[in-house]
């Protein structure tokens, strides 16, 4: 008889000698990265990582696991034995830090409590122990203003405000100047705050400290700036974050102790140096906070060479180890140091692409790797607009380049602010001394970001360059008032909140109104006027063409464009389309067209209807001439008209008072009053649900055999010119293949006629839009009279949910994406489990029954980063998009057929 065995109890608690660098899911990136600098050797402070299972269970349940408070106990005993001391006891007290720590970097969006064992026992234990009194009482009012804020939930302005007092009472400016006396009082005083705002008294017991921390930080994962954070970096809310109790080390000891958060290289340009920030006496939360001024990191060779010089050779090792700019955060505590964090850090745009093509030259990564370190949003980025420098302008100040970008906007001074006028379409820049996690709405919101304090290494600036929102930091020479709502700059100009200011976070400078635009060398490289050279701009250019090879050379997606005329269609080859995926027709009946369109909606017979199709046949062949000429040898899908008639004729309210106005005076009115009566004839309740696409191609006869007449010469005059035209027909918003049938029997027909009128031999492929829920589930009925599909993912959207977009985004749409109903609105990325799964059905129906039938996607999601990758994923051939999004799509496309589960630098 086999022996039942228990299956084993989860473990919720790993020592850092435990874990490494590949258990990020189970340990948080921190927690991770923590075990695996002990794994190398390098000095860590001792300590031990909760799981994020544990945190789920809480989550879930809202109770820690059973098992929980037994392993964090026999992890603390390991720890007090390893330290020679315990948990906040009186006369030799061991602190502990409790940090958050997700698997995705989610700089100053949850908690974490510091000092955590101090009470009014272990004080003054902790005084006599570091022979220091200042810096024990110092470290006591942190714990509470800390623990008061972030675990018992008193307002954290209350501590501020009391700390001002206490400054101002000493005749001080800053908080080292306040002594061990004065602490004391302010300790009494934080304390009296925490009773009344939190109706309870500060815990005097460590353990329940260190509890009450660790559900605090649990609870931080579903706060609302952790949840925004998510939404806006979309990073799962289901993955929970671990906790991370680490004995304290401390910077805030003196002169020879210090803390600072370092750079393996630049994240805002990607350049190789020393970058980072460093201040003496403080812990690490003054750095990230930007509360004091830093000193840069190369100052610290001056400061304590010995632990300059140790940190030089601990990022050397970093970097070649992660083979990636490292973000590290230290501390030294009198002389000695210890790493706090590292992670692969956060960088600009421009850095993302110099880093990876650094990287490869060094041998560390190889191309295909690279391309996981570079994303299509960050070459977006990199395509905006910059501030002209030869234009006039007035600057008023320069502060540190902390996120690229130029910037301008109504300068607003609270995060409320920035939200409701970003609302309202104004744009504009939230000026702060320094900002703080609560200011993440208004940050979202803002054109940019401007603080007075802070550095690269500030709350501002990692929030802005994991956003790629502009930002320039430490603009010391700016005096901010928020309460007043106004800032003064140097010469003693006043801006008030409403005025206009623009920002460079390329260059950190700061300018009075509003600074025009140039295009960035990024567009001139593809647009073909700049070419990769020696300065910084061409080192950037030159990195992007480098990146934009190695994609090209591994995609297996073809990029088109939509472009409904040449210019556009030229621009799109410029930058690297393979064809047009879209040509909408009816984009060329507007203008000096419309009256011809309205002959034909008015034509009351045949000879009248005839007239109009036939005035209109030549301007059509013209446009598809021009068209196949600037995409010679390259495909042309040309979708037949589209849209309701009624869009081509005069607004009802409009041609009303018209006909009105002509009937008071008694004017003519005949042409009116008929326009009027089609406009009544035409009009539909749901214009997007009724005679538009195929539809009108069968009931209006002759409109589509006109444009296909149209295309069928125009290939046929380019054949005889010697070009190469490669015409495809597309039939739109079919739903059912006898509309097919039909329509392509007559196209047949018209094709033939050519053919023999020219003596030239036509190939024009005929296909159709899938961008109905019934198209897609009888694609592989349509496929039998189909060449091609193209997914029309815009309106296939729009019918699957059942609603429009013109409509909605405006009503609903800010309510789903707050509530987290949509993680991002589906007409931006697609829906894969709805309008996806219908896309990935009907491409292979289509496929089965017929094996050559071409796929591609035509709507807005073609140009998508994260849309492309699902189009590569169900085996499409092509994307369609814009012609500026060609580059995005084309870089995507590569990652996509190079992707690797390992990589993720989001």
């Amino acid at each position: 008889m086999s022996e039942n065995k228990e299956p084993h109890a989860p473990k919720f608690v790993y020592d850092f000698t435990e874990g490494n660098k590949d258990l990020k899911d189970l340990l948080g990136g921190k927690g991770a990265n923590l075990a695996e600098m002990t794994n190398l050797g390098l000095p860590v402070p001792p300590g031990f990582t909760i799981t994020t299972e544990a945190c789920k269970v809480y989550l879930d349940s809202g109770e820690e696991p059973a098992a929980l408070r037994d392993e964090v106990s026999a992890h603390l005993d390991a720890l007090e034995r390893k330290m020679g001391k315990k948990l906040g006891q009186a006369d030799n007290p061991l602190l502990v830090s409790v940090r958050s720590g997700a698997k995705f970097s989610m700089p100053g969006m949850m908690d974490t409590v510091l000092n955590i064992g101090l009470s009014d026992a272990s004080v003054q234990g902790l005084a006599t122990q570091a022979g220091d009194e200042r810096f024990a009482w110092d470290s006591y009012r942190r714990l509470i203003q800390m623990f008061g804020k972030t675990v018992l939930g008193v307002d954290g302005d209350l501590f501020e405000e009391a700390l001002d007092k206490a400054k101002t009472t000493k005749k001080v400016t800053v908080d080292t100047d306040l002594e061990a006396a004065d602490l004391k009082k302010l300790v009494t005083t934080f304390k009296k705050i925490v009773k009344k705002e939190a109706g309870r008294e500060f815990p005097q017991d460590p353990r329940e400290q260190m509890d009450l921390a660790i559900k605090a930080v649990f609870d931080s994962w579903n706060g609302d700036r952790a949840k925004l954070y998510r939404r806006q970096e979309r990073i799962p809310h289901d993955l929970g974050t671990a906790v991370n109790v680490c004995s304290m080390v401390f910077g805030n000891l003196g002169p020879d102790s210090g803390t600072g958060v370092a750079f393996t290289r630049d994240p805002a340009s990607g350049h190789q140096g020393v970058y980072g920030d460093y201040l003496q006496n403080a812990q690490g939360e003054d750095v990230v906070a930007g509360i004091r001024n830093t000193v840069p990191l190369a100052e610290l060779e001056r400061i304590d060479k010995k632990s300059y010089d140790q940190l030089m050779k601990i990022m050397e090792t970093l970097e070649n180890h992660y083979k990636d700019l490292c973000d590290i955060e230290f501390t030294i505590e009198r002389g000695r140091l210890w790493m706090l964090q590292t992670r692969v850090g956060k960088r600009t745009a421009g850095a993302a692409f110099r880093i990876a093509t650094q990287l490869v030259d060094q041998g560390l990564i190889d191309e295909t790797e690279a391309l996981q370190r570079v994303t299509g949003a960050q070459l977006a980025q990199l395509m905006f607009p910059r501030f002209d420098e030869h234009a006039k302008v007035d600057q008023v100040a320069r502060g540190i380049a902390a996120s690229p970008g130029a910037a301008v906007g109504k300068a607003v001074f609270d995060s409320y602010t920035a939200v409701k006028w970003s609302r309202s379409g104004e744009k504009v820049i939230l000026v702060r001394r320094e900002t703080n996690p609560d200011d993440l709405d208004g940050m979202i919101a803002a054109e940019g970001i401007l603080t007075s304090r802070g550095g690269k290494t500030s709350h501002a600036a990692v929030v802005a360059r994991g956003m790629g929102k502009t930002c320039v930091c430490g603009a010391e020479e700016l005096e901010v008032d928020t309460k007043r709502r106004r800032m003064t700059v140097p010469g003693g100009h006043v801006v008030e909140e409403g005025d206009v200011i623009s920002i460079d976070g390329s260059t950190g400078k700061v300018y009075l109104g509003e600074v025009p635009v140039v295009p960035s060398p990024v567009v001139e490289y593809f647009e073909g006027r700049m070419h990769p050279g020696a300065d910084d701009a061409d080192e950037l250019v030159e990195a992007v063409h480098r990146m934009m090879a190695f994609a090209d050379r591994k995609r297996r997606l073809r990029v088109r464009a939509n472009a409904d005329n040449a210019e556009d269609a030229l621009r799109a080859r410029r930058f690297g389309a393979q064809g047009i995926g879209l040509c909408r027709t009816e984009h060329m009946f507007l203008g000096d067209r419309r009256e011809l369109v309205e002959r034909l909606i008015l034509a009351d017979t045949e000879e009248e209807r005839e007239a109009s199709l036939k005035a209109l046949l030549p301007l059509q062949k013209q446009d598809f001439v021009e068209l196949f000429e600037a995409m010679d040898g390259l495909p042309v899908t040309i979708r037949l008209l589209d849209p309701p008639l009624h869009e081509f004729l005069p607004d009802i309210t409009e041609l009303s008072v018209r006909v009105a106005l002509a009937e008071s005076r008694q004017e003519p009115h005949e042409n009116e009053l008929r326009l009027l009566q089609a406009v009544h004839r035409l009009h539909e309740q749901n214009p997007m649900l009724g005679l538009r696409g195929v539809r009108l191609g069968l009931v209006i006869p002759g409109l589509f055999t006109m444009q296909v007449r149209a295309i069928a010469e125009a290939a046929a005059e380019r054949k005889a010119a010697k070009g190469d035209p490669r015409a495809e027909i597309m039939i739109p918003l079919v739903g059912t293949v006898q509309e097919l049938e039909i329509v392509r029997e007559e196209a047949d027909q018209v094709v033939a006629e050519v053919e023999a009128a020219t003596g030239t031999k036509l190939k024009l492929a005929i296909g159709t839009m899938i961008e109905l829920p019934r198209a897609a589930l009888t694609a592989g009925e349509i496929a039998e009279a189909a060449e091609f599909f193209s997914f029309g993912t815009n309106d296939l959207t729009q019918t699957v949910w059942g609603f429009s977009r013109d409509d909605v985004e405006a009503s609903f749409f800010t309510a789903y994406l707050e509530k987290g109903i949509f993680g991002v609105s589906p007409f931006e990325t697609i829906d894969k489990d709805g309008v996806g799964s219908l896309v990935k059905s009907a491409a292979e129906a289509g496929r089965r029954t017929r094996p050559d039938l071409k796929l591609g996607v035509c709507g807005e999601h073609g140009g998508d980063p994260e849309s492309v990758h699902f189009f590569h994923e169900v085996g499409l051939d092509y994307v369609s998009c814009s012609p500026f999004r060609i580059p995005v799509a084309r870089l995507e496309a590569g990652r996509a057929a190079t992707q690797s589960t390992g990589s993720d630098h989001r």
